[in-house]
Formats: structure tokens, C-alpha cells, sequence
């Protein structure tokens, strides 16, 4: 996503469910508008964030002019079967995208080409590594060629259909994922509570919701150290996106079991209208 668009969007980390929001990116030219949709990556869900996180992916079967379908050489072909087939019945053109090609040898990558095509065979298979930026140009060449002519759907100079609230809580989400282990980081949201914007600086106020209060003292660490050291990781983050001083304080709330509570996922913006 990030690297088609050709801004930090998306935030990146090695652990699965990253991505929990159906975010767009937008690319504008001299003639040509390009809206890509990154969403959330395919599991069963467990509980009902799960169910709506799953819910962002299929909508963008329905209403993609391209599907640009990425498995990577490590991931096993069956593990989303049941997500596969929907896939299979869409209409649009579908490029399947193989990454991280830079982890395997030639006669592996031919094999799982091949076992690719078995299941998508009116598919366009694209081996390439995100990471070393190889044949990364011949996937925005192919999904320029596919995408259909249409009016533009957003103004020339928008970059994505995100308040800039979201991408706050995005990176601080992104430093949990990476500072914190086992479950912490998937039982934590994070809602921006004050955005103050000056000439000089950018007063965020920030609250880490968890789900218990033994997760609570995790995340605020001994004397206050592990939620300091996730705060600067994020405030220089937040400073290079805004381009911007930032002022940033963070708290810590307890919300038992939200992640199966719709009214807070609701209001977290996990419930499609």
C-alpha cells in the first residue's frame, strides 16, 4: 500500500492483524486518479472485532474495479479457503500478488506459481519483493492498464479519505505492536481524546484502551518507563507525518471486553453503516 501510494500509510509490523481499518490511499497525476483500499488481512474471527475487521475485506470484493489479492512465499496457500472462494467469484480482474520472493529460491517460486494457478487460473500471478522494491513498478503498471474510466472521486490534492486523528492512533498502535508482547497489543485500541493545532506545535491527548487491568499496568510499565519509551517512539513518528512539533500525553483505560462490545466498536469505527 505504502509503496504504491508512495506515502506512509499503512502502518507495518511483523505480527498479523496490523491493519484492522479498511484504509484508502490516493494517487493523483497529471490524468489519473488511483484509489487503493488496504484492508485488514483475511482470519476467522475469534470475536466480533474480528467479524467486523472481516466484514472491511469482503465489502471491497463488491466494489473494486481490481483485486490485488497478497499471499507471500511463507504463507501456507489453504489457510483462508473459506475466504478464497469469494475471491474466486469476483468479477473484476484479480492480480495475485506473491511477496517476499527474496525468502525463497527459483524452482520454490515456480512451484508455488504453479499451485497458484491451480486456484486462480483467469488470475495474473506478480512474484515480486515489496521489501527490495523488485517488480513493484510492473504492479502499478498493470493495475493502471486494468482500472476502468471513471470521474475522479476526490478532490486533486487528497492523499487518503482519513482524518488526521486516525493517523495518530494508527502509530501509536503501530509502537504498542512493536514495544509490547503475547497479547497486549491486540487487546489495545487507541482513541485520540484532543487534537490542539498551532503554528508551532500539536497537542494530542491520547487514551490506550484495554481490556483488563492486569494489561493495564503492562502497558504503563514499572514507574511509568514502558508507556514513556512507546510515547517517544511515537511522538517522533507523529512529528515526521505532520512535519510538526508534537506534544504528546498518554493514558490508560480500562474497558472490559470491548473488542465483543458493539457500541464501543461503533464508536472505534469497526462497525460498517
Amino acid at each position: 500500500m505504502n509503496l504504491l501510494v508512495g506515502e506512509r500509510i499503512s502502518i507495518i509490523t511483523s505480527k498479523a492483524q496490523t491493519t484492522r481499518h479498511r484504509i484508502m490511499g490516493i494517487v493523483n497525476t497529471g490524468d489519473m486518479q488511483i484509489v487503493y483500499s488496504d484492508t485488514p488481512g483475511v482470519l476467522k474471527p475469534n470475536y466480533k472485532l474480528q467479524e467486523n475487521m472481516l466484514t472491511f475485506s469482503e465489502s471491497a470484493l463488491g466494489d473494486a474495479d481490481v483485486l490485488v489479492y497478497v499471499t507471500d512465499v511463507i504463507e501456507k496457500i489453504d489457510k483462508n479457503n473459506f475466504f478464497l472462494e469469494k475471491v474466486q467469484k469476483a468479477e473484476s480482474p484479480v492480480l495475485l500478488v506473491i511477496n517476499k520472493i527474496d525468502l525463497t529460491n527459483q524452482k520454490e517460486l515456480e512451484q508455488l506459481v504453479a499451485e497458484w494457478t491451480k486456484i486462480f487460473p483467469r488470475a495474473e500471478i506478480i512474484p515480486l519483493s515489496a521489501s527490495n522494491r523488485f517488480n513493484t513498478e510492473y504492479l502499478k503498471k498493470r493495475i493502471e492498464e486494468l482500472i476502468p474510466e471513471s470521474p475522479p472521486y476526490f478532490e486533486k490534492d487528497a492523499l487518503t479519505d482519513r482524518p488526521a486523528r486516525f493517523f495518530v492512533t494508527e502509530i501509536i498502535r503501530e509502537k504498542i505492536l512493536l514495544y509490547y508482547q503475547k497479547e497486549i497489543p491486540y487487546s489495545v485500541e487507541v482513541v485520540v481524546e484532543q487534537f490542539k493545532e498551532t503554528d508551532e506545535l500539536i497537542h494530542i491527548k491520547a487514551l490506550i484502551i484495554v481490556e483488563r487491568e492486569s494489561q493495564k499496568g503492562i502497558i504503563i510499565g514499572d514507574k511509568g518507563k514502558a508507556i514513556k519509551k512507546a510515547g517517544s517512539m511515537a511522538r517522533k513518528d507523529i512529528e515526521r507525518f505532520f512535519e510538526k512539533k508534537i506534544f504528546l500525553e498518554m493514558f490508560v483505560k480500562v474497558e472490559k471486553d470491548w473488542r465483543n462490545r458493539d457500541n464501543l466498536l461503533k464508536n472505534f469505527g469497526y462497525k460498517l453503516d
